[in-house]
């Protein structure tokens, strides 16, 4: 029997003003040829890290996840905390010795340029460490004094590896670990994301600006001269949530449901920062459609194959193309959605008739929390006769 599965597919047009949110090695605006025509680009990566941002805004410390080379300092730090603030009350020396050998398990070898770090990123929970302090029983001091051998021995004896195997906050849920030193460690990605696209060509351009020192009366000249490189670009974004995989990295329904709607409205609220200050080009999307599916997910990145050119405006009509290309997919593949929720503000019958009624963005959450709610619970979503108001 093949294990259910539900995707909750999130499609977005969003418009940036001219801006570089994320540049090449050379600080041109990254992009790509698609259809034929250079596009505008923002990598995955560059969107996963500000949905990451955007996520952890709303969540406790505590709760929060982090990547870091720096997992043996964060630990000592833990261990030297008093007792009564949930740290082990060992000295500086004591935690940084007793750190390193509970991590030695990991395999994590230390970076050749840096003693105080490890070779590479791990992500983990913050809440994780604070589970290898408990492995200690109230131990930590009494085996931080143990000679080398014998602290080896004990630590051995502990769960160090299931401690970071389990209990994992929401974002590594989401956006998995791969540890290639230690499989055991690995956490398989709920979540993927597309490298954003424009709906139509870009060409980049140059902005030649000059700073003027102030204290400078003599010179009437500029303190510095420079140029970046720009671009504007109406952008389909893409991401799908696997909630199936999602509620066997969290295990608890209610959690699982949290995350997935947390993670809707981190996608679509995030927003890469790169050159922010000179741009200001954080904007909200015209469009935030949701897809609910149990066969496979569709990305709709083909509704642009052929650029938009811009006639009545490259937002609206990247809207209606959106709508084309869902409508034909489902139409020629057979497989529609179970259910489409959508946000926006263009008008139009035909973006009514595919999309359904615009929700209020607060609306459109409560909505995919109630049917990802449904689906934990019953293992299905009612049919679309069932469909309560606002959804298709």
């Amino acid at each position: 029997m093949s294990r259910p599965t539900l995707f909750v597919e999130v499609h977005i047009l969003q418009s940036l003003p001219p801006s570089n949110v994320n540049r090449d090695d050379s600080g041109t605006p990254k992009q790509a040829l698609y259809g034929g025509a250079r596009r505008a680009r923002v990598s995955s990566q560059a969107w996963k890290r500000a949905t990451r941002t955007e996520y952890a805004k709303h969540m406790p410390e505590a709760d929060r996840a982090t990547r870091t080379k720096r997992i043996v300092a964060l630990l000592a730090q833990r261990l030297a905390r008093p007792v009564d603030t949930g740290g082990a009350g060992l000295t500086g020396e004591q935690a940084d010795r007793l750190a390193t050998a509970l991590l030695e398990p990991l395999g994590i070898a230390k970076s050749a340029k840096k003693d105080d770090q490890s070779a590479y990123l791990l992500f983990f929970g913050k809440k994780q460490l604070d589970s290898l302090v408990e492995l200690l029983d109230g131990r930590a001091a009494e085996v931080a004094a143990l000679p080398d051998d014998d602290l080896k021995n004990e630590v051995k004896k502990l769960s160090v590896v299931e401690a970071l195997s389990t209990g994992h906050p929401a974002e590594v849920a989401l956006f998995g670990r791969m540890v290639a030193d230690l499989p055991t460690l690995n956490v398989d990605a709920s979540v993927q994301v597309a490298h954003a696209l424009s709906t139509h060509a870009v060409r980049t351009e140059f902005d030649y600006y000059t700073a003027v020192d102030d204290e400078n009366t003599d010179d009437h000249g500029a303190g510095m001269i420079g140029t970046v490189e720009f671009n504007s670009s109406t952008l389909y974004r893409y991401a799908v949530l696997g909630v199936h995989q999602l509620r066997d990295n969290l295990t608890d329904a209610e959690e699982t449901r949290s995350a997935a709607v947390r993670f809707v409205d981190a996608f679509a609220r995030s927003m890469p920062t790169g050159h922010q200050n000179a741009f200001a080009h954080r904007t909200l999307p015209h469009l935030v459609l949701l897809t609910l599916r149990t066969d496979q997910p569709v990305n709709l990145v083909s509704a642009y194959e052929e650029p938009v050119t811009g006639v009545t405006g490259l937002a609206s009509e990247s809207v209606v193309r959106l709508a084309d290309e869902l409508k034909a997919v489902g139409g020629t593949w057979g497989n529609e959605p179970l259910r489409t929720l959508a946000t926006y503000t263009t008008e139009g019958d035909k973006i009514t008739e595919v999309f359904g009624p615009s929700l209020p963005f607060p609306a459109l959450l409560d909505s995919v929390g109630t049917l990802v709610g449904e689906w934990l619970a019953d293992g299905e979503i009612a049919n679309a006769g069932a469909a309560k108001a606002g959804t298709r």
